[in-house]
């Protein structure tokens, strides 16, 4: 059965009628392989603030060492640095409230309360009190080692002034005279009278902290109390022939011996009171400046060997991919030989005979450029033979592309995000074997000018229940390190993946 439908034909027109038919010009802007990249890492949360904590740690290691007391970490201050060892972190905002301001709560015995109130007692009687004990919490009595009554204390210990005193035995009359100036214009007492030890017992008698009579055991002798019950304390200061105080005794024809107040020396050497952000090391470095100056080294290396062993591997692993056969086969069993070499082996070798001529660290960088391409190299062989024959390369191929376009136009690109990806995660990996290498002490990197986390972890192991600050900062700094440099490779490589791009989240 035939339906005849009866429409009007003027109800239809020819669409585009006399026009040619061509694609419409998109109307947005295109997007490149870059840019749609930045697009996607920029969607993955923990990347960008895992990128930006990296930029933080290394705007600290390039700027903290210009913005801190540069002064305190010269070659000048060497001969008393080892003074000021193992201060506790401290915020001068922090002042008084028992956090961060460079005290800590402790147990001490009679002797050592003794110590520190000879301290207290000598600054106040020459009107410049420091007060070592910032609070005491309470004081009880507990039976000793001999059976015997011993006064024990638990107080608030103030490492900053209970720095005490030293002595420096060459300085000019000349430099005195500057410093008792200074004294005049600010107020502040610096040196000290001298000490006469011929009555003290040899153990004590290069104690600057010892100006009183003691016994046997170091401990104070009291000659009576004062009206508040306080015990006074006979000193034993140099006299002259009037009964006058002796401040500084010839060591030399023009060098003099004084002695001074840690705490009152460094503000006259410096222009401020001491207040470190992190403390100090027991070598007596500045350990802010002295991280950031380890993560400047640290960083630094790590990109040298992270850019080196991606221009070698990228090339080797090229070569063997995009080849194959017996290049490949000749090519691979050279990577199992070096890849079979332990790389402490290398390194401890390297540091034994060829850091003697060209350095310890161009010793340590090529250790770590004998093997370290082996694994961008693998990485590199095994994306050219996943992609070298995509329907794509195998056309260009067709059209004569030659080999070195095939291998780095059509081939390589797509397996930049897996290499970009590994590269970074090589940085903190670098990073981690250079602290080991350290911290097991087969590199020596500890001197004045350089460090690197791993030495300052080596040497605040031995104070990890005393003085923890020591090695807290540095491990905090590389542990946070390994942290964000895996969750910044993993949106690298989620970000160059050319199989995601255009999808949406």
């Amino acid at each position: 059965m035939q339906n005849n439908l009866d429409i009007d034909k003027s109800l239809f027109e020819f669409v585009n009628e006399d026009k040619k038919i061509h694609d419409t010009k998109f109307e947005t802007k295109k997007i490149g392989y870059f840019k749609d990249a930045f697009i996607r890492f920029s969607k993955n949360k923990a990347s960008v603030a895992a990128f930006i904590i990296i930029c933080v740690l290394v705007l600290y290691a390039i700027f903290a060492p210009i913005l801190a007391s540069t002064k305190y970490t010269s070659s000048e201050f060497d001969q008393n640095r080892q003074k000021y060892n193992r201060l506790l972190p401290k915020i001068d905002l922090f002042s008084g409230t028992g956090f961060w301001d460079g005290t800590k709560s402790m147990t001490i015995n009679q002797t050592q309360f003794n110590k520190y109130y000879a301290l207290w007692y000598e600054t106040n009687e020459f009107g410049n009190p420091q007060q070592p004990i910032a609070k005491i919490k309470s004081e009880y009595q507990q039976v000793g080692a001999s059976n015997q009554l011993e006064n024990y204390y638990d107080i608030r210990f103030d490492s900053y002034s209970g720095l005490g005193f030293m002595f420096i035995n060459s300085i000019t009359m000349d430099e005195i005279n500057n410093i008792l100036a200074w004294e005049e214009e600010t107020g502040i007492k610096v040196i000290y009278p001298a000490v006469s030890f011929e009555s003290t017992i040899q153990t004590f008698k290069e104690d600057a902290n010892i100006w009183y009579e003691i016994d046997s055991r170091g401990n104070p002798k009291v000659s009576g109390y004062d009206s508040e019950g306080n015990p006074i304390l006979k000193d034993v200061y140099l006299r002259d022939s009037n009964g006058d105080y002796v401040y500084w005794k010839p060591t030399g024809k023009t060098d003099y011996s004084v002695r001074v107040s840690k705490y009152s020396y460094f503000q006259y050497q410096y222009g401020y009171e001491p207040s470190f952000i992190f403390g100090t090391d027991n070598s007596g470095y500045d350990i802010f400046t002295r991280l950031a100056v380890a993560a400047r080294f640290s960083f630094l290396l790590a990109i040298c060997v992270s850019a080196v062993n991606l221009v070698i591997g990228a090339i080797y692993g090229a070569i063997e991919g995009f080849y194959g056969g017996k290049i490949d086969l000749v090519m691979e069993r050279i990577c199992d030989i070096l890849g079979n070499v332990p790389f402490i082996v290398v390194t401890t070798l390297f540091q034994l005979h060829l850091s003697k001529s060209v350095g310890i660290v161009p010793a340590l960088l090529l250790a770590f450029f004998i093997t370290g391409w082996i694994g961008t190299a693998s990485t590199t062989r095994m994306q050219f033979y996943r992609y070298k024959n995509q329907e794509y390369v195998m056309a260009a191929k067709t059209l004569g592309a030659s080999n070195r376009r095939l291998m780095f136009k059509h081939i390589f690109p797509n397996a930049l995000g897996t290499l970009i990806t590994a590269s970074v995660l090589v940085i903190p990996s670098v990073i981690f074997s250079e602290s080991s290498l350290t911290y097991l002490g087969i590199v020596n990197l500890n001197s004045s000018e350089t460090t690197s986390v791993g030495t300052m972890l080596a040497n605040g192991k031995a104070y990890l229940s005393t003085y923890p600050h020591v090695i807290l900062f540095p491990a905090l700094f590389i542990s946070l390190l390994m942290i964000t440099f895996n969750l910044f490779g993993n949106g690298l490589r989620d970000a160059f993946n050319p199989s995601l791009r255009g999808a949406d989240d």
